[in-house]
C-alpha cells in the first residue's frame, strides 16, 4: 500500500470509518486490510504528513485517531524529538497509542524507545496482522487515565497548591449536599422524562461522551438522549450547517441551529436544559461542579493547548457558568467570544462569584434560539 498523495489526503479521511482511525507513517508492504479490528488505515510519507491528517480527521470527524503507527527509519532520533514536542504543544493528544513499528526489534532500539514516554511499544509484523486490535484497546484504556494531564505551570501550581483552603472545602459541600438534594427532589420527574425518551425514538435513555474537564481530565458526561440514534456518525454529514464555520487555523467547534437530529422531545429538553439534569451524577462523583466552565468532547478540548488558550481549562468543570448566563443559545457568539467568556471565569472564580453566577441561571435555563 502506497502513502497518500498530500493534496488527496483529505479526499482519503472523508471516505474512512470515523470509528478506528489509523495513521501509518512511513512506507507499507503488508496487505494491511487483513489487520484484525474493523480499522481503516491512513498511510502517509513522513512526520509533517502525519500530523496534518491528525489535524484533518479532527476537523473531519470531531475524532482522535484510534492510533499512531510510526515506521523505524534513518530519521528516527530527529523525527522523535520532533514528535515529542508536537505531543507538548498538543497535550490532550498524548492520549493516542503511539507505537513504533520495525520489521526486527533489537535490544539497542527498545533502549531508544524508553526515551520517550509518548513511545508505548515496539511492534513488528506479527502484532501488525495479528493482535493490534488487542494491544490498542490496552494501551488506550490507561492512557486516558493516565496520559490528559499538563505538567504544571507555576500558575496552576499556585491553584493546586489552594485547592484544599475553605473556599474549595465549601463548595465541595455545597455540590454534594444540593446535587443530592435534587435528584431525590426530581426522582420521579426523571423517571418520567427517561419514560417518554423511550416512547418517542429507540436507544439508550442517558447520553454517555467522554469530556475534558479541569486540566485536561477526562471523564464519562452524562445527559438525557436528545437526538435520534447513532446521532454522532452523522456528524460529517451537516458539517457545512456548522455556526462556527470551519475556523481554519482556529480552535474547532461545532453547534448546529435546528438540529435535525435532534427529536421533538429532545428540543424541548434541550431549550429547557431539562437534557443537563443527569449531570448531577457527575458532580456528586466529583467530575463537575454546580458552577464551572463546560466540559468539552476531546476533538474540542485538543484545537485548546495553545498557553493562551488553555487558560480556561483551570476552572472546574460545571453544569452552568458564565458562558450559560451571558451568552446561553446566542448564535452569533464567536469561538473567541466563548473561550474569553471560559478564561475570564477561570481568572476570577470563587465561591462568592459561583453563587452569584447560581443566582443568575435561572433567567438563562429557557432558550431563545434553537442550538
Amino acid at each position: 500500500m502506497k502513502p497518500v498523495p498530500e493534496k488527496t489526503e483529505t479526499a482519503v479521511i472523508r471516505q474512512l470509518n470515523p470509528e478506528k482511525i489509523v495513521i501509518f507513517v512511513g512506507n507499507t508492504y503488508l496487505d494491511i486490510r487483513d489487520t484484525p479490528g474493523n480499522f481503516k488505515f491512513l498511510v502517509v510519507q513522513d512526520l509533517h504528513a502525519a500530523q496534518a491528517a491528525i489535524s484533518e480527521v479532527l476537523n473531519v470527524f470531531r475524532k482522535i485517531p484510534a492510533v499512531i503507527i510510526y515506521r523505524f527509519n534513518s530519521k528516527y532520533e530527529q523525527e522523535c524529538e520532533q514528535w515529542e514536542q508536537y505531543f507538548k504543544d498538543n497535550q490532550i493528544l498524548r492520549s493516542i497509542p503511539f507505537f513504533m513499528y520495525s520489521e526486527q526489534v533489537s535490544d539497542q532500539l527498545k533502549t531508544f524507545a524508553r526515551k520517550y514516554s509518548f513511545i508505548d511499544e515496539v511492534i513488528t509484523r506479527e502484532c501488525l496482522v495479528r493482535t493490534l486490535d488487542n494491544k490498542i484497546a490496552f494501551v488506550s484504556k490507561f492512557k486516558y487515565l493516565s496520559v490528559i494531564t499538563r505538567q504544571e505551570t507555576p500558575v496552576e501550581g499556585r491553584q493546586q497548591a489552594a485547592k484544599w483552603t475553605f473556599g474549595y472545602f465549601l463548595k465541595r459541600v455545597v455540590d454534594v449536599v444540593a446535587a443530592s438534594t435534587l435528584l431525590l427532589v426530581l426522582l420521579p420527574f426523571l423517571l418520567l422524562i427517561a419514560l417518554a425518551i423511550r416512547i418517542e425514538s429507540k436507544g439508550p435513555v442517558l447520553y454517555a461522551a467522554k469530556r475534558a474537564g479541569r486540566n485536561y481530565k477526562v471523564f464519562r458526561f452524562y445527559k438525557f438522549r436528545t437526538m435520534v440514534q447513532d446521532a454522532d456518525k452523522k456528524l460529517q454529514q451537516l458539517s457545512h450547517l456548522n455556526q462556527y464555520g470551519n475556523n481554519e487555523g482556529g480552535a474547532v467547534f461545532y453547534k448546529v441551529s435546528n438540529d435535525p437530529r435532534i427529536t421533538r422531545l429532545g428540543a424541548f429538553l434541550r431549550n429547557t436544559s431539562i437534557d443537563e439534569l443527569p449531570q448531577l451524577l457527575n458532580v456528586i462523583k466529583g467530575d463537575m461542579s454546580l458552577v464551572g466552565n463546560r466540559p468539552l468532547p476531546l476533538y474540542e478540548a485538543a484545537s485548546l493547548t495553545t498557553d493562551e488558550w488553555s487558560q480556561r481549562f483551570n476552572a472546574p468543570a460545571g453544569i452552568t457558568g458564565l458562558w450559560q448566563i451571558s451568552k446561553r443559545g446566542n448564535k452569533d457568539m464567536s469561538v473567541e467570544e466563548r473561550i474569553g467568556l471560559d478564561i475570564s471565569y477561570a481568572n476570577k472564580h470563587s465561591f462568592g462569584y459561583d453563587m452569584w453566577i447560581m443566582m443568575n441561571t435561572p433567567f438563562a435555563l429557557v432558550q431563545k434560539e434553537n442550538v
